[in-house]
């Protein structure tokens, strides 16, 4: 008698890094290609408005999926591409090994690799593709800060303002749209201190939607 084939538990795992950009087409991609390999999808992980760089202590996706794999929960990662990781060599490196530890294979679907075989050793090809791409990416994103500081520069040369005007300010509703990250994890009951490190952005930052938060729960 044939023996059961073995159900592939994969989690997905998307990122965006700003609040204007959606997951949700790399989700569609990624499920499909779950679909079509019979693997079934037990968590979806999302980060939404987390840029590339951000620190490793603000990667909340990543730490879910890393617990994941520890506790057994999975056998595979997908994401759609290596950029989604992250932007800092040392991160995406880092995770690739944490998930290798636990015997967890990552699949990304920009090249269609992973990077463990069927026999769960690391696969050579996947290794020398996801170095290659995560340099990419790490320059990629050194690129776009040099044009954005090039052209800062170029526009002060040209004595024009930047930024918002004085005494302009974004009404709450307007900021609360802005920064859904940071209106999520408050409401979830996160502390100021850990709102900032989960969504990688200022303390200030997360004060000023607290205080527009407060107001509009007031108002409502």
């Amino acid at each position: 008698m044939k023996k059961p084939s073995k159900v592939v538990r994969a989690a997905i795992l998307v990122r965006v890094s700003t609040n204007r950009q959606d997951t949700q087409r790399q989700i569609n991609e990624l499920q499909e290609v779950a679909l079509s390999k019979k693997w079934d999808v037990v968590e979806i992980i999302t980060e939404d408005g987390i840029k590339g760089d951000a620190s490793e202590a603000s990667r909340h996706g990543l730490k879910r999926a890393e617990e994941l794999a520890s506790d057994g929960a999975i056998d595979k990662v997908m994401v759609h591409e290596v950029s989604r990781l992250a932007r800092r060599n040392s991160t995406a490196h880092r995770f690739i090994e944490r998930l290798e530890q636990a015997g967890i294979s990552l699949y990304w679907h920009a090249q269609g690799i992973e990077t463990l075989l069927p026999s769960g050793k690391r696969n050579p090809a996947a290794s020398i593709m996801f170095a290659l791409l995560a340099e990419m990416a790490r320059n990629e994103l050194e690129t776009l800060k040099a044009r954005i500081h090039s052209g800062l520069e170029e526009a002060r040369r040209q004595g024009k303002t930047l930024g918002r005007p004085k005494g302009t300010t974004l009404a709450p509703a307007a900021l609360l749209s802005k920064h859904r990250d940071i209106v999520k994890r408050l409401k979830a009951g996160h502390s100021v201190r850990d709102t900032a490190k989960l969504t990688g952005k200022g303390a200030s930052t997360v004060q000023r939607i607290q205080k527009a938060l407060n107001i509009s729960i007031e108002t409502a």
